[in-house]
């Protein structure tokens, strides 16, 4: 399941007691549902980092995929940074979220830095994507959960908060109340002219991106 961004007037407490980040990033994360490998072995464990997850920065305009010093998932990767490792290989590493939203929460995050989902090579995409199934029954057994949450947040207006891409695996028990949003009744799809444009302009673009690509290539060639 992937889920994206809540009205500042949403930031409430959960179930219960939670501290004000938390309760931040949980309405942040519910809102957009709430109307108005290869050589690859399990990381050893360092402590955590007081900042952790809670950076502000706002994203940069040019992209690198080199470390860069100012991002803490990048200090992390180099080693500057502690953090409780889960999984490393060549591609990626699995950290826990030292704000987590529940028990076992954690960030598969690249060992490049690419600030967003969208400017992520799809090479790189895949390595993060494909190691999904085996951290995340790993978490769940470790936690005693039966289903988590895979997320992404792509953006300042998603909720972004580290302009390090990474995915988050999210731990869910019945009835453990994570998502507000959940309860929430969904409207169908409206099949009207403004919905088949709206899918008419999406499959021009990815047409005009597909076309793009193969003149690059072609032109490498």
């Amino acid at each position: 399941m992937l889920l994206f961004f809540l009205p500042k007037h949403f930031f409430k407490k959960r179930c219960g007691s939670q501290l004000p980040m938390e309760a931040r990033r949980l309405a942040i994360l519910s809102s957009h549902l709430c109307p108005s490998g290869s050589g690859s072995v399990p990381a050893r464990s360092s402590t955590v980092s007081a900042s952790g997850c809670a950076s502000s920065r706002q994203p940069l305009d040019s992209d690198s995929k080199t470390l860069r010093n100012d991002c803490v998932f990048c200090q992390i990767i180099r080693g500057e940074s502690p953090a409780l490792k889960l999984y490393e290989d060549d591609m990626c590493l699995c950290i826990l979220d030292t704000s987590p939203l529940s028990r076992g929460h954690s960030l598969i995050i690249p060992k490049s830095h690419f600030s967003s989902l969208d400017t992520t090579p799809p090479s790189v995409v895949a390595a993060m994507c494909s190691k999904v199934p085996f951290i995340g029954n790993a978490i769940m057994k470790a936690t005693g959960s039966d289903s988590f949450n895979l997320l992404v947040n792509n953006g300042a207006a998603a909720g972004q908060v580290i302009f390090h891409t990474h995915i988050h695996i999210i731990p869910r028990k019945a009835r453990d109340c994570l998502w507000t949003s959940e309860s929430l009744h969904r409207r169908p799809l409206k099949l009207d002219q403004e919905t088949s444009g709206l899918a008419s302009r999406v499959r021009e673009l990815l047409l005009n991106i597909s076309e793009k690509s193969k003149v690059q290539v072609s032109s490498l060639s």
